[in-house]
């Protein structure tokens, strides 16, 4: 019988960073996928038409193509450039396998009609979005942001960040709801209004965040040939360290003694391990549900109206726009990146479900990208672990939420690394970045 230190389930992208900073730290590692493909349930679909095939769907009668050309998400992210786990794929060396495009444009959806996201100064001077007067507070606001410093009380303004809540701030500042909105939403990236009421450290770390990521478009970036390239180069990456990959291999039976995992078995053979990382697929019964996603890809012969012909661009729908709880997001990339045919575009829905109808509960993202020659729609649960793993040693990742960037993966797997190894996650964090942070991050 082999034994391992950890034996990960599943190459999801969080299944591929954990192994791969594992195996980095010194650890054996065995990956054991019951797909044969990588990327799990955010693989990347190729050629097209297997994605007619996975959802059922007839091929329309519309020329799309070479098939080959195709490399489509089923759940596609943008990273933020200057963000956590960008900085983890730049210190694990995985990017020498990836090369990023920056998304061409950030939109926020208002009275029926997508805006340009003003990130910068420079582009609050050019925005339709925001009347004369806001402007100027909104750039006192994005000033604030980009001094504020943990370490030098003088830069608070007198607004202490752990007992001034956000809503404070933004009436500090004297903001109007329009502002307030496309900045907490768009900019800060929460999704849903409860940060209003919280401590408005977190806010100020986002807004700033954005915008030391934009760059002259979008503060986004998109992987050529889509993200299915991702957990390739952690794989690979993985087996220069030591890591092994068992590809389209049948899981029997997680073996416990005691309450704690201490094998798996897969296809009769018996692997030994002191501690199992996996998807939520692997173990149904430890985890619960915690409410539903529903996603629709779309494919477009034609850029987004009122994005400036993007190529690629992320849009946001604040949920008070359409009377919601949650924010609906859109996301569109193109042949510009390698994922289409030539001139061909995906642009992906995807938001929290809130009612028994949920294609209904989009229907005015669809309508911004209309003509739409083809849909694939998906209603899945969002699955979250029953317990943090410490006393098993299983530690199970959550299930992709409806968000179209990586903000609360990171979060997971900050938080499962922590509870793997009981260190904290470092994630090469540059000298300007740790100026402005609390000794608790």
């Amino acid at each position: 019988m082999q034994e391992y230190d950890v034996i990960v389930l599943g190459t999801g992208l969080k299944a591929c960073v954990l192994s791969t900073l594992l195996s980095k730290s010194g650890k054996t590692v065995l990956h054991i996928d019951k797909n044969p493909y990588y990327g799990g349930e955010g693989a990347s679909i190729s050629p097209l038409d297997q994605l007619f095939k996975m959802f059922g769907v007839h091929a329309p009668a519309t020329s799309l193509g070479h098939g080959k050309e195709w490399n489509v998400d089923l759940i596609p992210k943008f990273f933020l450039a200057n963000g956590d786990l960008v900085r983890i794929l730049v210190q694990t060396g995985v990017t020498r396998y990836l090369d990023f495009k920056v998304v061409e444009g950030s939109y926020v959806y208002k009275a029926g009609k997508v805006h340009r996201v003003p990130g910068t100064e420079e582009e609050v001077h050019a925005s339709d979005l925001i009347g004369m007067f806001d402007k100027r507070r909104f750039r006192k606001l994005l000033h604030f942001a980009q001094n504020f410093n943990m370490r030098d009380p003088r830069s608070y303004h007198a607004m202490d960040p752990y007992e001034t809540t956000t809503r404070d701030l933004f009436c500090h500042f004297d903001l109007g709801l329009n502002v307030q909105e496309f900045t907490g939403h768009a900019i800060a990236l929460h999704s849903n209004e409860s940060y209003l009421d919280q401590p408005y450290l977190e806010t100020i770390r986002r807004i700033r965040l954005y915008s030391e990521s934009s760059h002259n478009t979008s503060p986004y970036l998109y992987p050529v040939y889509g993200l299915g390239e991702l957990p390739q180069g952690f794989a690979r990456l993985s087996a220069e360290y030591g890591g092994t990959f068992l590809m389209n291999r049948h899981v029997d039976e997680i073996v416990l003694d005691g309450g704690k995992v201490e094998a798996v078995k897969s296809e009769g053979k018996l692997f030994q391990c002191k501690q199992l990382v996996c998807d939520p697929s692997y173990v149904p019964s430890r985890v619960r549900k915690a409410g539903r996603v529903i996603r629709v890809i779309c494919l477009l012969n034609h850029p987004v109206k009122n994005t400036h012909e993007a190529n690629s661009c992320q849009i946001i729908i604040p949920q008070t726009q359409l009377n919601r709880k949650s924010d609906i997001y859109i996301s569109v990339v193109s042949y510009a990146h390698g994922v289409a045919s030539d001139g061909l575009y995906i642009a992906t829905v995807s938001t929290t479900a809130e009612t028994a109808n949920p294609e209904k509960e989009i229907q005015p993202a669809l309508e911004l990208l209309e003509p739409i020659i083809q849909k694939f729609v998906s209603v899945s649960h969002q699955l979250v672990p029953n317990e943090d793993g410490k006393s098993s040693q299983i530690f199970v990742s959550k299930s992709f939420d409806a968000t179209n960037h990586f903000v609360s993966e990171y979060e997971d797997i900050k938080d499962m690394y922590h509870r793997i190894t009981g260190a904290e996650l470092c994630c090469g964090q540059s000298q300007r970045h740790q100026s402005h942070t609390s000794d608790e991050d």
